[in-house]
């Protein structure tokens, strides 16, 4: 047993991966209201011997932490620059690697929000990668990833897809969470 896996184990969670390992996805995580949903899935993803690099604001790229965050395949993404599309940017990471596997937060931030951000959607359709739906589900001490959504082009249709995919799942912090 590994050590994420046992780190898990001890904590009462439990770990379902049913999508194939595929050389290129995106996972998209909710419900994100707590910054343990990072923690509880980099061991969750470590537990079943898999790596996924992840976007994370720059704000938490300081020193040590950000050489840290960096070797686990964290991205910065700054929220006031712009220097060109992000999503361009991950696009042309997915085109020019072998094996690239992110996981977005497509709320974007911890506090209650409806409006989800819909870039993890466009990267995958234009790297032409599968989006791997996974969950944190602090009601039944659960982590998973046991769907996978292909974008149909139709942003704002797919948006609520993905959403109501996650309605019956608990943040850390119900109160937090919302899909409408």
């Amino acid at each position: 047993m590994n050590l994420s896996r046992l780190i898990l184990k001890i904590a009462g969670w439990k770990v379902n991966v049913a999508v194939p390992e595929f050389p290129k996805s995106i996972i998209c995580v909710a419900p994100h209201t707590s910054n343990w949903d990072f923690i509880l899935c980099e061991l969750a993803i470590r537990s079943v011997n898999r790596h996924s690099g992840f976007l994370m604001k720059e704000s938490w790229f300081f020193f040590p932490l950000g050489n840290i965050f960096k070797a686990m395949g964290g991205i910065p993404v700054s929220r006031k620059e712009k220097k060109g599309s992000l999503v361009e940017q991950i696009v042309e990471k997915y085109k020019n690697s072998e094996r690239l596997t992110l996981a977005v937060t497509p709320e974007g931030t911890r506090k209650r929000t409806a409006k989800w951000h819909s870039g993890f959607l466009r990267i995958a359709e234009q790297a032409d990668v599968p989006i791997c739906l996974a969950y944190v589900d602090f009601g039944t001490k659960t982590i998973g990833m046991e769907d996978t959504f292909a974008p149909s082009g139709d942003i704002e249709k797919d948006l609520h897809d993905v959403k109501h995919y996650y309605k019956n799942f608990t943040g850390r912090y119900p109160d937090k969470f919302t899909i409408e």
